[in-house]
């Protein structure tokens, strides 16, 4: 799909998981990438493989609950590659447990990260999309952004909060700016292992047992991103075909 090459893409939680493999989808497909995570050892080796495979990309080492570290990181895209086309809020944390548990810490954490991350996110791209005139925001929700489940009620309604997000952006953007809300069910990545309460930890394992890898996200990632500018794909849900919530 052609319409990925050139455009220059920012990835937030790229150190792993689905921004590690957007990264490196995206990267293959002739995007130019701006790897945005915390662990910035993970970003360096993430950049070096993409170079070494003859693709562009750049590591900003930064924290999504960051304001001033989002503007630094489109400012990073504008700067090595002439623009921002494609922003992909993708970080996001799961510590899940039962409210009566009333883990506040942790309830605090998913909010900054999962809802003012990707705020943080729309607030550093969206001046430079609009003066533009063009732009896309890949929001990762989640399958917990559709339904709820005991013992993750605040990870949901966190997760609930991106479609809200993407559907409002979606609607206030006049057709300039592309939204896509992409939703994830049971796949192999690192969120499981925020969860610090046993019994809740063991419960999930049901869903890590049929999970699938985060390249199957990577490649809906990359067809939402090579469709032509008049093409917006608003939704997906992308689960395993054994999953059945």
């Amino acid at each position: 799909m052609s319409d990925s090459i050139g455009k220059t893409v920012v990835i937030t939680g790229a150190s792993s998981g689905i921004g590690e493999s957007t990264a490196r989808k995206l990267a293959s497909a002739g995007a130019n990438i701006v790897a945005v995570a915390r662990r910035k050892s993970r970003l360096d080796s993430l950049v070096a493989d993409i170079e070494a495979s003859g693709g562009k990309a750049i590591a900003v080492e930064a924290d999504v609950t960051s304001l001033e570290d989002m503007q630094r990181a489109a400012k990073a895209a504008v700067d090595t590659f002439g623009g921002l086309d494609v922003w992909v809020n993708n970080a996001g944390v799961m510590p899940l447990s039962p409210v009566e548990m009333n883990r506040i810490d942790e309830w605090t954490w998913m909010v900054d990260v999962n809802i003012n991350g990707v705020l943080n996110g729309v607030a550093a791209a969206q001046p430079i999309m609009r003066e533009r005139g063009s732009g896309q925001f890949i929001n990762v929700s989640s399958v917990a952004g559709h339904l709820v489940f005991p013992g993750a009620a605040v990870y949901c309604a966190t997760k609930f909060a991106v479609r809200a997000l993407s559907e409002g952006i979606r609607m206030e953007s006049d057709g300039s700016i592309r939204v896509t809300n992409i939703s994830p069910g049971a796949i192999k990545t690192e969120l499981a292992d925020h969860i610090a309460v046993p019994e809740v930890k063991e419960g999930v394992k049901q869903f890590t047992d049929i999970a699938i890898d985060a390249n199957a996200i990577a490649e809906a990632i990359h067809y939402a991103v090579s469709q032509p500018s008049d093409v917006d794909v608003n939704e997906m849900i992308i689960r395993p075909a054994k999953q059945s919530l």
